[in-house]
Protein backbone atom coordinates (compact mmCIF):
# COMPACT_ATOMS: atom_id res chain seq x y z
CA UNK A 1 0.00 0.00 0.00
CA UNK A 2 1.65 3.56 -1.03
CA UNK A 3 2.11 6.41 1.56
CA UNK A 4 -0.82 8.29 -0.09
CA UNK A 5 -3.20 5.72 1.18
CA UNK A 6 -2.16 5.71 4.87
CA UNK A 7 -4.47 7.74 7.08
CA UNK A 8 -4.30 8.70 10.61
CA UNK A 9 -7.54 7.49 12.52
CA UNK A 10 -8.05 10.62 15.83
CA UNK A 11 -10.89 10.47 18.21
CA UNK A 12 -12.04 12.38 20.88
CA UNK A 13 -14.04 13.35 23.20
CA UNK A 14 -16.32 16.02 24.80
CA UNK A 15 -16.83 15.64 28.45
CA UNK A 16 -18.76 18.33 30.77
CA UNK A 17 -19.09 18.91 34.60
CA UNK A 18 -22.09 19.13 35.91
CA UNK A 19 -21.62 22.89 35.45
CA UNK A 20 -21.54 22.61 31.65
CA UNK A 21 -17.60 22.84 31.81
CA UNK A 22 -15.73 21.09 29.14
CA UNK A 23 -13.08 19.09 30.17
CA UNK A 24 -9.69 19.71 29.03
CA UNK A 25 -5.64 18.37 29.15
CA UNK A 26 -2.48 20.42 28.58
CA UNK A 27 -0.30 18.56 26.40
CA UNK A 28 3.40 17.51 27.83
CA UNK A 29 4.63 17.81 23.98
CA UNK A 30 3.18 21.35 23.30
CA UNK A 31 1.93 24.28 25.27
CA UNK A 32 -1.74 23.52 24.14
CA UNK A 33 -4.79 22.28 25.94
CA UNK A 34 -6.90 20.05 23.84
CA UNK A 35 -9.75 17.71 24.15
CA UNK A 36 -8.44 14.30 25.80
CA UNK A 37 -8.19 11.55 22.51
CA UNK A 38 -5.77 10.44 19.84
CA UNK A 39 -4.91 7.35 17.76
CA UNK A 40 -7.20 4.23 16.76
CA UNK A 41 -5.82 1.03 17.59
CA UNK A 42 -6.36 -1.59 14.90
CA UNK A 43 -8.99 -3.61 15.46
CA UNK A 44 -10.98 -1.12 17.92
CA UNK A 45 -14.22 0.57 16.94
CA UNK A 46 -14.03 4.23 17.00
CA UNK A 47 -15.81 4.70 20.25
CA UNK A 48 -13.96 1.96 21.66
CA UNK A 49 -10.87 4.41 21.21
CA UNK A 50 -12.09 7.00 22.57
CA UNK A 51 -13.27 5.70 25.74
CA UNK A 52 -9.43 3.80 25.80
CA UNK A 53 -7.96 6.82 25.46
CA UNK A 54 -10.14 9.23 27.64
CA UNK A 55 -8.75 6.74 30.10
CA UNK A 56 -4.99 6.82 29.44
CA UNK A 57 -4.67 9.85 29.26
CA UNK A 58 -6.72 11.20 31.69
CA UNK A 59 -7.75 8.37 34.35
CA UNK A 60 -11.57 8.80 33.38
CA UNK A 61 -14.25 5.90 32.86
CA UNK A 62 -16.41 7.32 29.88
CA UNK A 63 -19.10 5.64 28.16
CA UNK A 64 -20.06 7.27 24.45
CA UNK A 65 -23.10 8.84 24.30
CA UNK A 66 -22.88 10.14 20.90
CA UNK A 67 -21.16 11.28 17.71
CA UNK A 68 -20.19 15.04 17.52
CA UNK A 69 -19.09 15.30 14.07
CA UNK A 70 -16.28 13.99 11.92
CA UNK A 71 -13.32 15.97 11.01
CA UNK A 72 -11.19 15.71 8.65
CA UNK A 73 -7.31 17.18 7.30
CA UNK A 74 -6.81 15.92 3.41
CA UNK A 75 -3.84 17.45 3.55
CA UNK A 76 -2.69 15.86 6.79
CA UNK A 77 -4.31 12.65 5.72
CA UNK A 78 -6.14 12.40 8.61
CA UNK A 79 -9.24 12.03 9.81
CA UNK A 80 -10.78 12.79 13.75
CA UNK A 81 -14.28 11.45 15.22
CA UNK A 82 -14.99 13.54 18.16
CA UNK A 83 -17.85 12.30 20.61
CA UNK A 84 -20.34 13.09 23.28
CA UNK A 85 -19.02 11.11 26.18
CA UNK A 86 -20.67 10.88 30.04
CA UNK A 87 -18.42 9.93 33.07
CA UNK A 88 -18.73 6.49 34.50
CA UNK A 89 -15.93 6.41 37.37
CA UNK A 90 -12.19 7.07 37.59
CA UNK A 91 -10.03 9.90 38.86
CA UNK A 92 -8.21 12.34 36.83
CA UNK A 93 -4.89 12.06 36.93
CA UNK A 94 -2.04 13.63 35.18
CA UNK A 95 0.11 11.30 32.54
CA UNK A 96 2.58 11.25 30.32
CA UNK A 97 0.41 13.07 28.23
CA UNK A 98 -1.28 15.61 30.28
CA UNK A 99 0.45 17.42 32.53
CA UNK A 100 -2.52 20.31 33.57
CA UNK A 101 -6.27 18.89 33.56
CA UNK A 102 -9.23 21.46 34.10
CA UNK A 103 -12.62 21.87 33.44
CA UNK A 104 -13.22 25.28 31.57
CA UNK A 105 -16.56 27.23 30.72
CA UNK A 106 -16.83 27.11 26.82
CA UNK A 107 -16.66 31.01 26.94
CA UNK A 108 -13.49 31.29 28.93
CA UNK A 109 -11.45 28.48 27.33
CA UNK A 110 -7.09 29.39 27.30
CA UNK A 111 -5.84 31.45 24.63
CA UNK A 112 -3.80 28.22 23.81
CA UNK A 113 -6.41 26.07 23.13
CA UNK A 114 -5.84 23.88 19.99
CA UNK A 115 -7.64 25.82 17.28
CA UNK A 116 -9.26 22.62 15.29
CA UNK A 117 -10.44 21.60 18.55
CA UNK A 118 -12.15 25.17 19.84
CA UNK A 119 -14.12 24.52 16.17
CA UNK A 120 -15.22 21.15 17.67
CA UNK A 121 -16.15 23.03 20.89
CA UNK A 122 -18.29 25.15 18.74
CA UNK A 123 -20.01 22.32 17.23
CA UNK A 124 -20.81 20.90 21.12
CA UNK A 125 -21.99 24.05 22.21
CA UNK A 126 -24.99 24.42 18.65
CA UNK A 127 -25.17 20.46 17.82
CA UNK A 128 -29.31 18.99 17.14
CA UNK A 129 -28.57 16.40 15.20
CA UNK A 130 -27.97 12.76 16.34
CA UNK A 131 -26.09 10.47 14.52
CA UNK A 132 -25.72 6.81 14.61
CA UNK A 133 -22.78 4.63 15.66
CA UNK A 134 -22.94 1.18 13.97
CA UNK A 135 -20.53 -1.28 14.08
CA UNK A 136 -20.75 -2.78 10.41
CA UNK A 137 -19.63 -6.41 10.77
CA UNK A 138 -20.20 -9.48 8.38
CA UNK A 139 -19.09 -9.66 4.23
CA UNK A 140 -18.35 -6.15 3.31
CA UNK A 141 -19.71 -5.03 -0.15
CA UNK A 142 -15.65 -5.17 -1.33
CA UNK A 143 -15.84 -8.62 -0.74
CA UNK A 144 -18.92 -9.55 -2.54
CA UNK A 145 -18.06 -7.54 -5.53
CA UNK A 146 -13.96 -7.86 -5.78
CA UNK A 147 -14.70 -11.61 -5.69
CA UNK A 148 -13.05 -12.33 -2.14
CA UNK A 149 -15.78 -14.82 -1.29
Amino acid sequence: MSQKNLFIIGVFAIICDNSGKILLCHRTDMDLWNLPGGAMEIGETPWDAATREVEEEVGLKVKVEDLLGVYSRPDQNEVALGFICEVLGGNLKYTDEADQIEYFSPDKLPTNTNHEQLEAIQDFAQRHVRAKLRLQAGVSPRDIYFGKL
